[in-house]
């Protein structure tokens, strides 16, 4: 039985209005600031995955395509698994100019643009088809323009960071009273952090590319990532237990420096925004598969694995008041905007 939501069939067609939205709402500019090499324009991508996740293997495969139909005009390099830095590293490195498109988790990019936080909103999401209800439809209008107010355009639609669940160290995470004082690592992300407060457990803000030596030195007891993530970082390295909570869910959203993606060429624009929106499906696909495949794998190297009730831990968010906390910070019109893909939350 699988344990994560099914996924649904992404939509195969281009929405322009929400892909160019950002871009064209910027005049042209004709001066280029882009280091140059053999190709006219030279670009750099950067994200702290590594580098056979599925948001590098697709990312590799869009930078192939861009380089074709640009008739190699426009290189893209590719810098992986926090080469660049880390994540909020990377954010102000694409303020500044230094790189020219990150992935950036949505639960990463909360500390630029908070609105983006309402994707992780705990136990809101029970299936794949709700989720790009919301990402894809009205929920992801309004966060897109929320993040071009930011001076930033998000690219295509949205890739999939997955469902995340808990790993240990120490004990398997079964119910509230086992996260009760559990010293977890999050990313800097206050939903997520308040979501663990509000489970009564005890969490640390730490970057990514320090998670690993983290959990290897006991400065904490546990994480929470989704399975493809545990795999590819090879947390099940020091890391004992995994629990099936599907207790958030995450967007990768591929952002561009807003003014310096408008000084290419329209026609490099379109072609960069096609060939990221084009591996959007290929991406969700291989996170679900991934997903539904990695329990066993998990389970084969050694971990112990169980299920939890997803309903105790929502009836403790509700208790905590963590639900009508973040709807006074959302706003009545986003908070609906989400209820419409998933229906009456808190």
């Amino acid at each position: 039985m699988r344990n994560l939501p099914p996924a649904a069939p992404a939509k195969s067609s281009l929405k322009r209005r929400w892909l160019l939205a950002g871009a064209m709402s910027l005049p042209l500019v004709t001066v280029l600031r882009w280091p140059a090499d053999a190709a006219q324009f030279s670009l750099k991508f950067a994200d702290g995955q590594l580098p056979d996740h599925p948001v590098n293997t697709r990312a590799a495969a869009a930078v192939k395509q861009i380089r074709e139909a640009t008739h190699g005009a426009v290189a893209i390099r590719l810098f992986p698994n926090s080469e660049l830095g880390a994540d909020p590293d990377l954010i102000t490195q694409l303020r500044d100019g230094g790189v020219d498109l990150i992935n950036m988790g949505n639960d990463v990019l909360t500390t630029l643009v908070p609105a983006v936080a309402i994707l992780n909103l705990g136990y809101a999401f029970t299936r794949y088809a709700q989720v790009w209800q919301a990402v894809d439809g009205g929920l992801g209008d309004s966060l897109r323009a929320q993040i071009a107010a930011k001076g930033l355009l998000w690219i295509g639609r949205s890739w999939d960071n997955g469902f995340r669940q808990v790993t240990s160290a120490t004990k398997p995470i079964t119910d509230v009273a086992s996260l009760s004082g559990f010293k977890i690592r999050v990313p800097s992300a206050p939903m997520l952090t308040s979501l663990f407060q509000g489970l009564n457990a005890s969490p640390t803000p730490i970057n990514f590319n320090e998670l690993y030596s983290a959990l290897q030195t006991r400065l904490v007891d546990g994480e929470e990532n989704a399975l493809p993530i545990i795999t590819t970082a090879k947390l099940y390295e020091v890391q004992k237990y995994l629990s099936i909570t599907n207790h958030s869910w995450g967007a990768y959203m591929i952002l561009a420096n807003s003014a310096r993606f408008k000084r290419l060429p329209r026609n490099y624009q379109d072609a960069i925004i096609q060939a990221f929106d084009g591996e959007a499906t290929g991406q969700r696909d291989d996170i679900a598969r991934m997903s539904a495949d990695q329990r066993k794998e998990l389970a084969a190297k050694g971990m112990v694995v169980n299920d939890t009730d997803p309903a105790s831990f929502r009836a403790k968010l509700v208790s905590a008041g963590y639900y009508s906390n973040w709807k006074s910070k959302f706003g009545d019109k986003s908070w609906s905007l989400l209820e419409q893909a998933v229906g009456p939350i808190g």
